[in-house]
């Protein structure tokens, strides 16, 4: 798939005066740009300098307070792995999320009021979304995604196209019954190439509505997501245009399986957190195809998705890149059915980690426009350093630990424990405000499952994300599930 060729498409801030035209103007987004002040809160540049100067501040007091677990680490194993330890155990994991919470910190969430948006349809009219659902042997879900898009409150046009990437169970038949009743215009394009990228696409070229959102077929969306994901897409802060906005994912089957009950505790804390992290300065770094909405006029530009094992990876990087910014609106929810077995988690959390090697390599963060952008995508050259200090030294750690020898891991790390919990707290306390009371939602908690995420979730996905790294480099054959 060729690149687009340079144009006034890579200068996408849009016109003072309109800010939803789409022209844009031929103001640069790269480079060190002064722009106007943002609506409410700090500007992401300042916000961004207080987040690293106090996150330096914490690392710096880390290997000060550590130099006694150096000091023994020294005299057991020598000088390097003296440092080499703290650094994947404690610093780097430090650095990543002490950056996030203190970005989370002074970073106060701005609801948008739900009001048209101005744009290239009638005043006070809302834009006509194409809703995309991809599918590919999802008999067994695709009624209920329907179903639950047939409900959606948005009061714009609205149409809905199941891409089936050539189904041989009996998707197509339970489709198209299903279309016929949902409340919006109903089709269906087959697309016979498998890849999921070929029936995103098939469908793209179908496309006449300025936007474009896609869901999975096996996400619900809330009645009212899909209102509040266009009203943050449809806005330009600081004048930038918004090319893509993710929306919120919690678990539809939290409490399935043991291995459910882990993973509601990570989308609720640990995605979202990311997310808001990244949203902060204007670069969610994914746009899920699980429920996300885009310009269809930017997809197009980059040539729509990718042939790429993390297609929404690579396309949110390329977007950011050539198009606009990347928002995420935290209170658009969708209900994603999670992986109930631990070895199909496992191969997701795998293809994840091969995407975000896709992303880097296809899209470097030094290459970014923007000099946020470059930073925070950058963040992403540090997240294997975490995996390989949870297996390789933290796991090991403990082992010995349990044995009598506290080197590694001592009575020193028990302090991380509250530490981690009021870092937890302060997550789900925003998530229950500003979400769950908002949309009236009233999530079981499930303390089981909370501390299988606390003590045993991260390893898990941090050894399916070293195989991922490791099909990435050797160049292992890709599926789509």
């Amino acid at each position: 798939m060729s690149s687009p060729e340079p144009s006034i498409d890579n200068e996408i801030a849009v016109a003072d005066g309109d800010p939803r035209s789409r022209h844009p103007s031929r103001r640069p987004r790269g480079g060190l740009i002064r722009r106007t002040a943002p609506a409410s809160g700090l500007r992401p540049s300042v916000r961004f300098a207080i987040a690293f100067t106090l996150t330096l501040a914490w690392v710096g007091f880390s290997v000060w307070v550590s130099r006694i677990w150096r000091g023994e680490l020294e005299d057991s194993i020598g000088p390097v792995m003296a440092w080499v330890i703290p650094i994947f155990l404690a610093y780097i994991p430090g650095l990543i999320i002490w950056f996030m919470i203190f970005t989370l910190l002074i970073t106060r969430y701005q609801e948008l009021p739900l009001e048209a948006p101005k744009g290239d349809w009638p005043e006070g009219e809302w834009p006509p979304v194409t809703i995309v659902v991809a599918a590919w042997n999802e008999g067994g879900a695709i009624v209920r995604t329907l179903e639950h898009i047939g409900e959606l409150s948005y009061p714009g046009s609205l149409e809905v196209v199941v891409a089936d990437n050539n189904s041989t169970d009996d998707t197509a038949l339970l489709a198209d019954a299903a279309g016929d009743r949902v409340p919006f215009r109903y089709r269906r394009v087959f697309e016979s190439k498998q890849g999921k990228h070929h029936a995103l696409n098939a469908v793209l070229e179908t496309v006449t509505t300025p936007l474009v959102a896609t869901v999975d077929a096996d996400t619900l969306v809330h009645p009212q997501s899909l209102t509040r994901l266009v009203v943050r897409l449809a806005r330009a802060p600081q004048g930038q245009h918004v090319s893509a906005c993710a929306a919120a994912l919690v678990a539809d089957n939290p409490l399935a399986t043991f291995v459910t009950r882990m993973q509601q505790w990570d989308y609720r804390l640990g995605i979202n957190g990311v997310k808001r992290m990244q949203a902060a300065y204007n670069t969610a770094l994914v746009a899920q195809g699980a429920f996300s909405a885009y310009w269809t006029s930017d997809l197009r530009a980059v040539g729509g998705w990718p042939d790429a094992i993390g297609e929404d990876i690579v396309l949110t990087w390329t977007m950011l890149g050539t198009r606009g910014i990347v928002q995420y609106e935290p209170v658009a929810l969708g209900f994603t059915v999670v992986p109930e077995q631990l070895s199909v988690l496992l191969s997701q959390r795998s293809r994840w980690a091969r995407g975000m090697f896709e992303g880097l390599r296809t899209h470097p963060p030094p290459k970014q426009p923007r000099v946020l952008a470059k930073l925070v995508a950058g963040i992403d050259y540090l997240v294997p350093c975490l995996d390989i200090g949870v297996i390789f030294f933290w796991v090991p750690g403990v082992i010995l630990f349990l044995f009598g020898h506290p080197l590694i891991f001592g009575w020193w790390s028990m302090l991380l424990l509250p530490i981690t919990l009021v870092i937890f707290g302060f997550l789900q306390r925003w998530q229950a405000r500003h979400v769950f009371r908002t949309l009236d939602i009233h999530p079981q908690n499930d303390k089981r499952g909370f501390l299988g995420y606390l003590f045993a979730y991260q390893v898990l996905t941090s050894a399916a994300a070293l195989r991922g790294y490791g099909q990435y480099i050797v160049g292992a054959g890709r599926r789509w599930r």
